[in-house]
């Protein structure tokens, strides 16, 4: 900073003028002398003031100082020149000002210190000054707390405002930003809301609330509908847009996938699982269509991997439908699975490059989830499910033998029971 700044008679380093020298050293050697005045130092420091009020007191005033901040005792002493409406202008570093912060609390300079808080309260940090920054705030106490105040905790209906729009934002279908900049917007918006909804005492404060449910609702009411619309349209597309609509569809299907994982964190998963299967029927029209055949195959294994989750949760009893639901679910995907799978591994034998399959764990989770959920049914549903099965052309996937191989069994037992229970019922009719 050049000379002009400092307006005070008096200049540090003026050896005509000063009545005082402070010595700066360190362990390792280092050590300079800056000519100053007491008059000055009195009235910025109430550290300096105390030396050189004491009757013994030296013309030289020594501090001894770290490695670390040696710089920031340099950086203080040349600041208490500075005039008070100059002083928050001649910060250029956050890292520095944390520094001279710490220096100047200990030497009770307190318009250095208040300039430093300014400073610091008013400028962005990265990442790791803000970590250098909270530890430093938090030693210091009450005096630090405007700088503390963007990263304290907000009241619970601050909190909510800021969740209801980002959900709203998250689950947007268009807007007017351009289509990249949109989506990379929205993808921000639904990490934001995943960080949000971590392990957090509040949190469930937020996502218990009736207007928040109200707002995811509404969100994956749109995605849905977005969704199957943008499906749909994949039968009036060409072979030069399938790319472009494969994209479009894809990214709709990502927003639903993210819900799935965001709802059950607001007891909300049924909501998900219900709008899932209404559409179902819709879906598999589309895709099943003869003119997609050799196209869509991203899109056609991606809904695989959504109805296996929605699988997961109905067949081990995480959500509850009602049976006639669940035999739609199954009725609805099974066969489609059953399709695709062998169809995937058809192309796979044929072309080694082909990209698309369904892995090992996938199809594991869909077969037990199918077990399960066959198994929880009324026993002529699991008797309707299971001849379909059988009379497919090939059983190799998914393997229900486990859910045949029950039902056979309570068949049997229920049989048995059955006769145990007449043969009971006329014993009690002669005794009488």
């Amino acid at each position: 900073m050049g000379e002009h700044a400092w307006s005070y008679s008096f200049k540090l380093g003026d050896q005509s003028t000063c009545d005082v020298i402070i010595c700066l050293r360190n362990k390792e050697g280092r050590h300079e002398a800056f000519h100053a005045h007491s008059s000055i130092l009195k009235n910025k420091s109430k550290f300096f003031a105390n030396k050189l009020s004491q009757p013994n007191s030296s013309t030289q005033i020594e501090i001894q100082c770290t490695e670390s901040d040696y710089d920031h005792y340099v950086e203080l002493v040349k600041r208490l020149y500075c005039p008070r409406d100059l002083l928050l202008d001649s910060w250029d570093s956050v890292r520095s000002v944390i520094g001279v912060l710490q220096v100047a609390v200990l030497l009770n300079c307190e318009e250095i210190t208040e300039s430093c808080i300014q400073y610091l309260e008013a400028v962005p940090w990265e990442d790791k000054e803000e970590e250098e920054i909270v530890k430093t705030a938090l030693k210091l106490g009450p005096l630090a707390m405007p700088i503390l105040a963007r990263i304290e905790p907000v009241d619970v209906n601050a909190t909510k405002k800021v969740f209801i729009s980002a959900v709203r934002f998250a689950t947007s279908t268009a807007g007017p930003c351009p289509p990249l900049f949109g989506d990379e917007l929205k993808t921000s918006a639904q990490e934001q809301i995943d960080y949000m909804l971590g392990d957090d005492e509040g949190v469930p404060l937020i996502t218990g609330d009736d207007e928040v449910k109200v707002e995811a609702r509404s969100g994956l009411s749109k995605l849905c509908s977005y969704f199957k619309s943008n499906v749909s349209s994949l039968l009036l597309e060409s072979e030069t847009t399938y790319e472009s609509a494969e994209k479009r569809v894809m990214q709709s299907l990502s927003d639903l996938e993210w819900m799935f994982n965001v709802l059950p964190k607001m007891d909300l998963m049924k909501d998900f699982v219900g709008n899932w299967v209404d559409t179902s029927d819709n879906i598999l029209v589309v895709v099943e269509d003869k003119k997609l055949d050799s196209a869509f195959w991203g899109l056609k294994v991606k809904l695989i991997e959504v109805t296996a989750k929605v699988l997961e949760v109905v067949g081990y009893g995480n959500v509850i439908l009602p049976a006639q639901c669940r035999v739609h679910l199954l009725k609805t995907w099974l066969p489609y699975i059953r399709k695709m799978k062998a169809l995937l591994d058809s192309m796979a034998d044929k072309e080694t490059e082909f990209p698309y399959k369904l892995d090992e764990d996938l199809c594991q989770s869909i077969e037990g989830a199918m077990v399960s959920l066959i198994l929880a049914l009324p026993s002529s549903d699991q008797a309707d499910i299971l001849a379909d099965w059988m009379s497919a052309e090939q059983l190799r996937y998914p393997d229900l033998s486990e859910a045949f191989e029950v039902w056979c069994y309570r068949t049997k037992s229920a049989k048995r029971r059955l006769v145990e229970g007449l043969g009971n019922v006329g014993n009690t009719t002669l005794s009488l």
